[in-house]
């Protein structure tokens, strides 16, 4: 099942930007802010890695490969997160999923179905 929904890829040229939105809509998420939330990307022939991820109090960590370029925040009381990417390359491109991790119980772990996000000229 899909328990989240990303939206916000697409295709942008090199040093393009993009915003990606992760909504968590089902009942499961009545208590968003435990969640530690983060964005994952898979490029095709590559095992999926994390990209962002923020904590339940705010914390945020980045992969050195976007380090300075992304951002990544929340809002709990909409259940969204959001991940914005600027000055974007090629390697960035891959399916970006969104994942939620409970603080308090990280065998609940969520994921949604994706969104494809292309940095072409």
């Amino acid at each position: 099942q899909v328990y989240l929904v990303e939206s916000g890829g697409g295709l942008v040229p090199p040093g393009g930007s993009l915003r990606l939105s992760c909504a968590a809509p089902r009942s499961i998420f009545s208590v968003f802010s435990v969640h530690d939330m983060a964005w994952y990307r898979q490029a095709p022939g590559k095992e999926r890695e994390l990209v962002a991820r923020i904590t339940s109090a705010g914390g945020t960590n980045f992969a050195d490969s976007v380090k300075g370029r992304f951002t990544i925040s929340r809002n709990n009381s909409r259940k969204t997160v959001w991940l914005q990417m600027n000055n974007l390359k090629p390697e960035d491109t891959g399916v970006y999923y969104c994942n939620a991790v409970n603080r308090d119980n990280s065998a609940q772990s969520y994921w949604g179905q994706g969104t494809q996000v292309t940095v072409s000229a």
